[in-house]
């Protein structure tokens, strides 16, 4: 098949009014679609734009919490409900993202390729590009000799790409199955968002403000219990250093034993990681650490806005940009965790960033970070509190996953796969 030839498709699943109709047809992006070339030769004085693998198009102001984009005069001007790909690739966009722009008139970077549907109803193809049927066809028709995290596609392949077209009340069909899945997912989504707020709040009330050494709100069974003891982190705990095996001698790779690294850190507890290593690398001398254990993120980009701290389910080894917290007896574990947890602005102050972009703690400023904590008692206390609402957190966020892997998996059977050659 090559990338201009007429083809028909038939998606996987199909609503059953529509089961006796015949296959779709697959029109070149092209004709249903035309590119948006229009600079802003004028210099006019609009937002920037960019278009996210998460969040689709989005303000680089608000992306970036700053604006990338200097001079912009040779910047596309783009439309509301204008289309544009980002040839970037990303673990959650592999061929690079394609979204509708939701937000209003803007610029974005002439690295981007922009169209606009001839159709005012679109929403159809929205759904489509959220999807991954077309990605097969853009890795045929990509530069395979071009830079590794962005495909090469020259905007004649691209706007030949096949688009599966039902006819419209089919296609409005889909539409409102998916949008219903949407607002479901949204409204899962709010929930989750309500939950955190509110645990951020009571950990705000729960401990004290810095500088103080009691909090504003105390578990009745301590409220007679005095001030929380001073501290440096430094006393209450003794930081270990994490390494990385050589990636060249693949023995120690692909074993069983969890290595973590900055990009398993977005939970509180970890029970897995995306990399293993094997029981050679640990008697070569990569560090173990027993479930229970404390890790935070000191070095990486991420630090430019967060601080990750996590708590390890199960015996885990970790890289040189993360530090394990082993605490003193008179430190609870989990309590630790949220007592950093609570002083996360602190700790993103303390946070040197290098010219790359790149965020750095200081082992010895860590160490000498000043600290209130109670009695081992009231840790637990406080730690079984915040716990709880962790486990819920975690049963929110589990619902929200299992909906995004639903509509996932139904937009694929919902649209055909259409594959491509270059002509």
């Amino acid at each position: 098949m090559t990338a201009n030839k007429p083809v028909r498709a038939l998606p996987k699943l199909r609503f059953p009014e529509f089961a006796s109709e015949p296959p779709w047809e697959c029109p070149a992006l092209g004709k249903l679609a035309k590119r948006v070339t229009t600079r802003n030769s004028d210099g006019a004085e609009l937002r920037a734009l960019t278009n996210s693998a998460e969040h689709g198009v989005v303000d680089q102001k608000d992306f970036f919490d700053k604006v990338i984009a200097v001079k912009t005069d040779n910047y596309f001007v783009v439309e509301k409900g204008d289309y544009v790909y980002n040839p970037r690739v990303s673990a959650t966009a592999p061929v690079g993202p394609i979204s509708k722009n939701h937000i209003g008139r803007g610029v974005i970077s002439p690295l981007y390729t922009v169209f606009r549907f001839r159709s005012e109803n679109n929403d159809y193809f929205a759904h489509y590009f959220q999807a991954s049927n077309w990605h097969e066809y853009l890795r045929r028709v990509s530069n395979s000799g071009a830079r590794h995290d962005r495909m090469a596609i020259s905007n004649d392949d691209f706007m030949k790409m096949p688009v599966p077209t039902p006819k419209a009340s089919e296609q409005q069909r889909i539409v409102d199955c998916l949008d219903s899945l949407d607002e479901l997912l949204s409204a899962e989504r709010s929930k989750l968002e309500t939950l955190q707020r509110y645990k951020q709040a009571l950990m705000t009330v729960l401990f004290p403000a810095p500088g103080e050494s009691l909090p504003t709100l105390r578990h009745p069974e301590f409220r007679d219990a005095g001030d929380w003891r001073p501290s440096r982190l430094g006393k209450l705990v003794r930081f270990r250093s994490g390494g990385t095996p050589s990636k060249s001698n693949p023995s120690l790779w692909n074993g069983s034993i969890p290595w973590v690294s900055a990009k398993d850190m977005k939970r509180m507890y970890l029970a897995d990681t995306e990399d293993h290593i094997t029981q050679e690398a640990v008697e070569g001398g990569a560090k173990l650490v027993p479930a229970g254990t404390v890790l935070m993120l000191t070095r990486g980009m991420t630090l430019r806005s967060d601080v990750p701290i996590c708590i390890l389910r199960r015996e885990m080894s970790f890289n040189q940009d993360v530090k394990a917290l082993l605490p003193n007896a008179e430190v609870h574990r989990l309590f630790l965790a949220y007592l950093l947890q609570a002083n996360k602005q602190r700790l993103l102050i303390m946070v040197d960033i290098a010219g790359h972009g790149t965020g750095r703690l200081n082992t010895d400023e860590l160490e000498d970070l000043e600290l209130v904590f109670p009695k081992p008692d009231e840790q637990k206390r406080i730690a079984s509190c915040l716990s709880v609402l962790d486990e819920i957190q975690a049963t929110q966020l589990r619902k929200v996953n299992e909906l995004e892997a639903h509509k996932l998996g139904l937009s694929q059977n919902l649209f055909p796969s259409i594959q491509g050659e270059k002509s």
